[in-house]
């Protein structure tokens, strides 16, 4: 159920091969971390994020925060994932409806909220409503997420952690279905870091429920803060095949390729604009393309 919030939030999240658990300061973390919207420097920020995802269905997303001062960094978010218009195939004698065509669209609404409790730790929680729709008949859950955030201090290590999507089933007729719960820890460094240059490595274990543990694996690398270039990775995720249980031959549970992206990123006075693309390798399907744009005020 709702298996959409697997699908990656945003082009430098994504193009660091999601590999994102330690990212801070940004809004659309509330959709992967929420300690990460925490925010020191900034009063708003705001994003949107578009994906060209399979099958012609397409993923908007859009998010707000504000850092209410000593209280922390709330924040409301949504995610619309689905295609319409699809050709409808139905019975005329046992079905009323006349409409060739029919919609699917997923649809999850959050608040997020994520404060400080030292210079060095920030926490964060986010509540969620999840609605799917297809045709005519509609199912719903709620969730939340958890999430912690650590600066070590030394060569920018940063360690965090985060359990997603703790909630109801969804529930269609008598049948119900978990919603993904995906457990991460990752952690990051920056190794090269100079006024001009700096270099990131991140990564992450994620665990989701309905899936082996595997590895996220994602670099950035940025010069004058201007320009970023990113790359990325998800092992044990991609071309893994799972042995089964029984004398049936194994069979390929991914067709996820590896990430890249880049970014520009500018400020001046008080206004800060990042627009950043990501490209995902979907290897026999369609290559998967995402835009974002986020707007920062200090």
């Amino acid at each position: 159920g709702a298996a959409f919030l697997k699908v990656g939030v945003g082009a430098r999240s994504v193009g660091m091969g999601s590999a994102v658990t330690t990212n801070g300061g940004d809004v659309e973390q509330m959709f992967w971390n929420p300690a990460g919207i925490a925010m020191k420097d900034q009063k708003i920020q705001a994003a949107f994020s578009y994906n060209n995802w399979l099958a012609g269905i397409k993923q908007n997303v859009g998010s707000v925060s504000y850092n209410w001062e000593g209280i922390g960094t709330i924040g409301a978010g949504v995610i619309l994932f689905g295609v319409s218009d699809i050709p409808a195939t139905r019975d005329p004698f046992n079905d009323p409806t006349t409409s060739t065509t029919y919609d699917y669209m997923d649809m999850a609404a959050q608040i997020s909220f994520a404060r400080y409790v030292t210079d060095r730790l920030s926490l964060g929680v986010t509540g969620k409503y999840i609605r799917e729709k297809i045709d005519d008949l509609t199912a719903t859950a709620v969730a939340f997420d958890v999430g912690s955030l650590y600066d070590i201090g030394v060569w920018g290590w940063k360690v965090g952690a985060r359990l997603s999507n703790i909630g109801s089933d969804i529930k269609y007729y008598d049948f119900s279905s978990p919603i993904p719960i995906t457990f991460s820890m990752g952690t990051s460094i920056t190794p090269l870091s100079t006024e001009s240059q700096k270099g990131r490595v991140a990564v992450d274990v994620v665990k989701q429920q309905d899936y082996l543990a595997y590895f996220n694996v994602g670099m950035e690398y940025s010069v004058e803060d201007m320009l970023a270039l990113r790359a990325g990775y998800k092992l044990n995720y991609s071309d893994i095949e799972d042995p089964g249980r029984t004398n049936r031959n194994s069979i390929q549970t991914s067709i996820e390729g590896w990430s890249v992206g880049g970014g520009v990123h500018t400020t001046w006075s008080d206004y800060d604009v990042r627009i950043d693309y990501a490209f995902t390798d979907m290897k026999i399907l369609k290559d998967v393309h995402r835009f974002s744009i986020r707007l920062g005020w200090k």
